[in-house]
């Protein structure tokens, strides 16, 4: 077993917590009963990993093995690092068609022409998605294991979610991706965050939409005394539009996890009582980010509790209804334009 396997297996332990490690181990099915048995789980990770390191060495386990190991570890936790979406473009007759063996052949084919050193590993998950592990190399460098790119693609739909995708290798990444599914572009979808499963959700619409109706449904009940009729009547009714209009812009039901949204503000400073700025030709640039554990959630309850005007701003409905969290804001849109980002070297 060579050094760059024992250097893998040492970062990958280090990655996982004490209190998974037995059961991502067991999980990973290539160490026996026998070994398993023998492995003290209660000992510092350190102790583990040496134990781990030994089990390699008397096994000759591959590094083909240990990536397997990362690559189950991070499909059952993906929250590791930030993800980006993006959409694939203008299909092809046949983009529909194509299954899974023809995806994962076309997909090491069309990368292995492109790239001469590349390490790639594919599989199938539970909910249909594609997981892909690609370790970069070059014309004269092996590929690198320490720093593999991971992207999800679930077949029959036009997205995919990547992670660790430097600007370098995108345009690689993006030509094999659109020859293997029958498509001919893809662009940055504007959304990203670290909760994988988050930003599936709002880009492929996965969450309870609210759609408006003419006939707003009551809140419940509550318990408590009511002494003015007529204006408990009317708050009520009040309420029940804002809880309404609020579930129209962000969704109804669990919303997804989505942890921030970022608007990139170029537009010309107008105030007429500070002329020196509002003279100037150039744009005037700020960006504001809002962030949360549930940024959805929150600004749900701010638009039906009162805290924030109704209806609500497009600025901010247009993250759920148009599944995106970043915007740039231009004199000449009205509203929120979208515009694509610069490749992200994460």
């Amino acid at each position: 077993m060579g050094d760059s396997t024992k250097s893998l297996l040492q970062r990958i332990i280090r990655r996982i917590p004490s209190r998974a490690i037995e059961s991502t181990l067991r999980k990973w099915g290539r160490l026996t009963a026998e070994q398993l048995q023998s492995i003290d789980f209660t000992q510092p990770k350190w102790t583990v990993t040496q134990e781990l390191l030994d089990m390699c060495e008397e096994g000759n386990w591959t590094l083909k093995f240990i990536t397997e190991l990362e690559m189950s570890y991070i499909i059952d936790n993906p929250n590791q690092g930030m993800w980006y979406a993006y959409q694939l473009m203008n299909p092809e007759d046949d983009a529909n068609s194509v299954e899974l063996t023809q995806f994962k052949e076309q997909f090491k084919s069309h990368l292995k022409q492109l790239v001469r050193h590349i390490s790639l590993k594919m599989k199938k998950h539970t909910d249909e998605a594609v997981w892909i592990r690609i370790a970069w190399g070059d014309r004269f460098f092996q590929p690198n294991h320490m720093k593999p790119t991971y992207a999800v693609h679930y077949l029959q739909t036009p997205y995919v979610f990547v992670t660790s995708l430097t600007s370098k290798h995108k345009p690689l990444f993006s030509q094999a991706m659109t020859l293997s599914t029958r498509y001919q572009a893809i662009k940055d979808a504007n959304l990203s965050g670290r909760n994988l499963t988050a930003i599936r959700d709002l880009l492929m619409r996965q969450f309870q939409q609210a759609f408006p109706t003419k006939h707003p449904s009551p809140l419940a009940e509550r318990n408590q005394t009511v002494s003015h009729p007529r204006i408990e009547k009317e708050q009520d009714g009040n309420a029940a539009n804002r809880l309404e209009l609020a579930c129209e812009a962000f969704g109804g039901g669990t919303l997804p996890q989505l942890q921030s949204a970022v608007y990139k503000l170029e537009t010309k400073f107008r105030d007429q009582t500070n002329k020196a700025m509002t003279e100037r030709e150039e744009s005037f640039k700020c960006i504001v980010k809002f962030a949360s554990t549930n940024l959805l959630e929150s600004l749900r309850h701010c638009a039906s509790s009162g805290f924030a005007s109704t209806p609500v701003t497009p600025l901010l409905s247009s993250i759920s209804l148009k599944g995106k969290n970043y915007f740039v804001i231009t004199d000449n849109s009205p509203g929120a334009a979208s515009q694509p980002r610069r490749a992200q070297d994460k």
